[in-house]
């Protein structure tokens, strides 16, 4: 008994040492996320059919031989793939004619690339309405957070009285106040031009998503900073003399970035959700302009007669949002440390 005591606790060799030894590569915090990242399939498959949306949406239509607002005549309501009485002359007399491979509509414009211009609006909406929110929301929750104590109070009620401000009133008040204002802008400055070629109602709706969808985004960041305030670093950066605005930028916001990234990029398929709800009621991009909202709303009349017409731009609505959403859903797995396994 006493042998097997002396022998339990024999020092172990460096042959056994080694085996026992796990080593880990060490990783950078974005490689490691990275990694995860690729290992959700579902994600890297939504990541892959965005990019195939992007193609289909910004350079498609550079290339394609129709213009999203050119009328054909004697082509309206094509089925997909079917070609026009004039066309089929073209064809029998060798001449070369490319095919409408999701038809026109009832005014002869080729509906591919108006649903391809249709999917760029909707998307650069989405975007651009997910960068206000992030700079706004940020800014103001950083802001918040940080001070604290009145400084903190007082915001946070302002963004109390906010949230209970009915978002479509205020576009449709928008529209009704800076209709006339903004047209006569656009007539007399060239440089705001485009205004007249996207519509004053898809003005109001980025001002809108400028004063009111932030607040979502600047109670997160809040949370985020309450709880990095109080740590170490922080102290220690006080101590050395930071000043607030550096230790902000440096400290909290660098921090902050995973949480910021994930709900930028799950802040995208709501603004196009928003957008393409609006323009289906009629208050989005102003004609010939499309956007996928707007196209579902001018197949409603169609709608028995050629149902395509109104299940593409549906469809690809849907497949936008729910690939947005996977693949936010997989960033948010990625960059959250306590998911990791």
């Amino acid at each position: 008994m006493g042998t097997h005591a002396a022998y339990d606790f024999t020092p172990a060799t460096a042959e056994e040492k080694e085996h026992l030894v796990v080593l880990r590569e060490s990783v950078s915090f974005a490689r490691d996320a990275w990694g995860r990242l690729l290992k959700n399939h579902l994600a890297v498959i939504s990541a892959v059919l965005i990019f195939i949306i992007l193609v289909f949406a910004f350079f498609v239509p550079v290339v394609y031989p129709y213009s999203y607002e050119t009328q054909i005549r004697g082509s309206e309501s094509l089925a997909p793939m079917a070609y026009s009485a004039a066309e089929l002359a073209k064809i029998d007399a060798g001449e070369s004619v490319f095919p409408h491979y999701f038809g026109t509509d009832a005014l002869g414009r080729d509906y591919a690339v108006r649903v391809m211009v249709g999917a760029k609006i909707s998307l650069l909406v989405g975007i651009g309405a997910s960068l206000i929110v992030l700079v706004v929301g940020s800014v103001y929750g950083t802001i918040a957070a940080y001070f604290g104590g009145k400084v903190d109070m007082v915001m946070m009620r302002i963004l109390d009285i906010l949230a209970s401000i009915p978002d479509i009133l205020i576009i449709i008040l928008l529209m009704v106040s800076l209709k006339f204002p903004l047209r006569a802008l656009a007539d007399a400055v060239p440089q705001f031009e485009w205004i007249n070629t996207v519509g004053v109602p898809l003005v109001c709706i980025f001002i809108v998503f400028g004063l009111l969808y932030w607040m979502n985004m600047a109670r997160i960041v809040r949370g985020q900073v309450l709880t990095l305030k109080e740590s170490e670093f922080i102290t220690a950066a006080k101590a050395l003399g930071g000043s607030n605005s550096r230790i902000i930028r440096k400290h909290i916001m660098t921090n902050c970035i995973g949480t910021l990234i994930v709900t930028t990029t799950l802040q995208i398929p709501s603004a196009i959700f928003t957008e393409s709800f609006l323009s289906f009621l009629g208050i989005g991009v102003a004609a010939p302009l499309p956007s996928l909202g707007s196209l579902a709303t001018d197949a409603i009349t169609g709608m028995q007669s050629y149902p395509h017409i109104l299940l593409i731009p549906a469809l690809l609505i849907s497949l936008i949002i729910l690939t947005l959403n996977l693949f936010g859903d997989g960033l948010r797995d990625a960059f959250d440390p306590k998911l990791r396994k």
